[in-house]
């Protein structure tokens, strides 16, 4: 491959970090890319700040792979050293607000996409680029989910180019352990820390029966607990958080019923939608991960890819662990092996149908 794909790359992923793009203002990045296209003569249709573009040879009787990454970004930490928005270049470094999380795989889906835009395969291409990603709001993914219906996915995150083949959802509550006040002085009140405490052992000390085949167990962890108003005052309340990732062979409806009914404090679940995601290992994608001899894995992250319905992987170039942190960079080369590697499972991809169809 040249390196007239990469060079473009660089350039757009420097525009896009200069571009602030935080959940719901993705504007000036969806301005930016809809007119990328367009002078490219791509047709692209925008819904809000999301952008969707569809490969030349479009035919509503084949199944449709949908490319699909992020444009939006969280706001940067505050123990950034470098300026987030101003994109420093080195030989082998693009630093930057989102370039790794998820501004690397944008730019390589929209290479792939142009390499494959005229040439006509045994499946549709789709590039849909979602706006909300990290804030979980009602107009990224949610909204395209009304109007797009593709078959499979591909959806880009920082993988190094691994190829999750199931991803843990994410249920968070809130527990509200209630007492009764009294002077600390005293043998008086109900205390709420000593109910809470009660009920976080009881937490922590279960365990989910059912075993998924590629995630294993349902993780829970207490991550924040809260009480107390003065050092003589036996606290009435006592709020703690916990984390549950689940896993696909329970819906995060059956866990919170699970956990409300082991324990005395209030739990509310601050949403029951952020499911996990899991692909069939019958499903061509996984066939195709197979031939291509790509490592597999369960991402303990959510994506984009628990709003959608259809069968999916994420992978994309950079490495997880650098996403929300300061001073976040991509590697020049992460973002070559990103552009080969989607375009050697397109590739691939396009192969495992035309021999299914050769055998019809």
């Amino acid at each position: 491959m040249t390196n007239k794909p990469l060079h473009s790359s660089i350039e757009i992923l420097r525009k896009l970090i200069s571009l602030k793009s935080f959940s719901g203002e993705e504007n000036l990045r969806s301005d930016y890319l809809y007119d990328f296209f367009t002078e490219k003569g791509i047709r692209v249709q925008r819904i809000g700040n999301n952008l969707v573009a569809h490969q030349l040879y479009h035919d509503s009787d084949k199944p449709t792979l949908m490319l699909n990454s992020h444009l939006d970004t969280v706001k940067p930490a505050s123990t950034y050293t470098l300026d987030p928005f101003s994109p420093l270049l080195s030989d082998t470094h693009i630093f930057g607000l989102g370039s790794n999380d998820a501004g690397a795989s944008v730019v390589c889906m929209i290479q792939a996409f142009l390499h494959f835009y005229e040439k006509e395969l045994p499946f549709n291409l789709m590039l849909a680029l979602s706006c909300e990603e990290e804030n979980s709001g009602p107009n990224g993914m949610k909204k395209l989910a009304e109007e797009i219906t593709p078959d499979m996915a591909i959806i880009g995150e920082p993988t190094g180019m691994k190829a999750a083949i199931a991803e843990r959802g994410l249920l968070v509550i809130d527990g509200i352990a209630e007492g009764i006040s009294g002077h600390a002085a005293r043998d008086e009140g109900v205390n709420a820390i000593y109910i809470a405490l009660n009920d976080i052992e009881i937490l922590r000390k279960t365990v989910f029966d059912k075993i998924s085949p590629t995630m294993g167990r349902v993780k829970l962890t207490v991550t924040q607990i809260n009480a107390g108003t003065q050092h003589n005052v036996v606290p009435d309340k006592c709020s703690f958080v916990v984390d549950v990732r689940p896993t696909d062979v329970y819906t995060n409806a059956e866990i919170f019923a699970l956990l409300q009914e082991k324990t005395e404090s209030k739990l509310t679940a601050r949403s029951l939608i952020n499911k996990s995601s899991a692909t069939p290992l019958d499903h061509p994608l996984i066939k195709v991960i197979e031939n291509l001899g790509l490592e597999t894995y369960t991402s303990p992250t959510t994506s984009d890819w628990m709003r959608i319905s259809c069968p999916a992987i994420k992978m994309g170039p950079g490495d997880s662990a650098r996403s929300h942190q300061a001073d976040e960079f991509i590697l020049i080369d992460e973002l070559q092996k990103g552009i080969d590697g989607y375009i050697q499972f397109i590739d691939g991809y396009a192969r495992f149908m035309e021999g299914i169809y050769l055998h019809l």
